[in-house]
């Protein structure tokens, strides 16, 4: 997590210099940290904000090592956006100057990005789904702000308010948590459900989270990482394993219903044995999420999810609606920030 440098000057000198510090992406494995120009005053329906807190995604780790994936190469049709782009998605915010036709937030309120743009009347947004429409753009990949800079332009529906009981830390992880929890809605869950984690990243981890939010009793998180282990065996509700053939199947004989497997596993590493894992011990009829991404393509055994009647489900981002039922998780459940 990377937080706004302290003794920063006065908004109204930042901007009357108009430049401002961004890292930005500009090749794989080139990132440099620009003076670039600070964002106007925020259009109509938008804020401007000031980054409090973001963090670092697979995704932009994905980015800097095999880029550009989601950062166009030529402008994009919604936004103009191009390299070299501002990275960051993941990140709390405070608002500084409000644009016309702002209705919810005021100068000083605190919010968490969402990072997806939906295009106004397109077919999937119309219906909520913006995040999986190909026309979509996205805050830190795809349009020219993120939260590696010290300041960005937000449209007002891109904002989750915080409030005061939620911290700076907790409000940029709302994004992630949001990811975790839509997967969590895909699988329905019901009261008594038994869920593996393959992956203890910090996906996995709050995937682990929301499902035993969402009325689960049984929550396996399968790691081989012994340090991801160590740091997440303190999780209460949740069994942390290796993820070894003899561990998960001893955990299916004695965590799932009959022994006969579990509800829903949820394949979080982007790695094949993980997802074979996931294949062999769900139980037949039940559902195998994909959050994670591959890099390359996977061989599945796709005889044996046709054999167990599964569900196999990809999962990708979320609604830009959910993020106020992951705020209100968090005050809940009081999650850690760290």
């Amino acid at each position: 997590m990377v937080a706004a440098p302290p003794g920063r000057a006065p908004l109204s000198l930042f901007l009357e210099r108009n430049i401002m510090k961004a890292l930005r992406f500009h090749a794989a494995k080139d990132l440099r940290l620009d003076a670039v120009p600070a964002p106007s005053s925020p259009g109509p329906g938008q804020v401007l904000v000031r980054v409090l807190q973001c963090g670092i995604c697979g995704s932009d780790l994905h980015e800097y090592t095999d880029g550009p994936q989601l950062i166009p190469i030529e402008p994009h049709p919604f936004t103009g956006a191009t390299a070299p782009q501002i990275l960051g998605h993941e990140f709390s915010a405070r608002v500084e100057a409000v644009g016309p036709g702002v209705r919810r937030l005021k100068v000083g309120d605190r919010v968490s990005a969402v990072p997806h743009l939906n295009v106004p009347g397109e077919y999937f947004s119309r219906r909520n789904l913006g995040h999986v429409s190909s026309e979509t753009a996205l805050v830190g990949f795809s349009w020219e702000w993120g939260g590696m800079g010290e300041l960005a332009l937000l449209p007002e529906e891109n904002c989750v308010p915080l409030p005061d009981s939620v911290d700076d830390t907790q409000g940029a992880l709302v994004e992630p948590a949001s990811v975790a929890l839509n997967a969590v809605d895909l699988a329905e869950l019901r009261a008594g459900s038994a869920v593996l984690v393959t992956g203890a990243g910090p996906i996995g981890a709050l995937v682990a989270l929301c499902a035993l939010a969402s009325g689960a009793t049984s929550v396996v998180l399968a790691e081989p990482n012994a340090f991801r282990r160590e740091l997440l065996a303190g999780l209460p509700g949740i069994t942390v394993c290796d993820g070894g053939p003899d561990a998960l199947a001893d955990l299916v004989a004695t965590l799932t219903d009959d022994g006969r497997g579990f509800d829903a596993p949820f394949e979080c590493a982007g790695h094949e044995r993980a997802l074979d894992s996931c294949v062999e011990t769900v139980k037949p009829t039940g559902a195998v999420i994909q959050v994670g991404l591959f890099v390359s393509a996977p061989r599945v055994n796709v005889f044996r999810i046709s054999e167990k009647a599964l569900r196999y489900q990809g999962s990708w981002g979320f609604p830009i609606t959910i993020g106020q039922r992951v705020v209100a998780l968090i005050e809940a459940c009081r999650w850690s920030g760290s």
